[in-house]
């Protein structure tokens, strides 16, 4: 079970990322990056839940459990 989560929360960091590179990447968000310097916050708060997840996906993969 505890690598199921871990690959479904990989998986969706992934897809939070990408996600969040499109956005990034759309004409508006480069129009508000011309004037402001910094990509948009909802584009942001996607990479940061996506690095989260992924990161959460990949220690439930690769760890051990203690409770066996």
């Amino acid at each position: 079970m505890r690598k199921v989560i871990g690959v479904v929360s990989l998986v969706t960091g992934v897809l939070l990322l990408v996600w969040g590179r499109n956005m990034a990447e759309s004409i508006g968000s480069q129009v508000r990056q011309v004037f402001t310097g910094a990509p948009t916050d909802r584009a942001t708060y996607f990479y940061i839940a996506g690095v989260a997840l992924t990161a959460f996906g990949v220690f439930q993969i690769l760890w051990p459990s203690k409770s066996k």
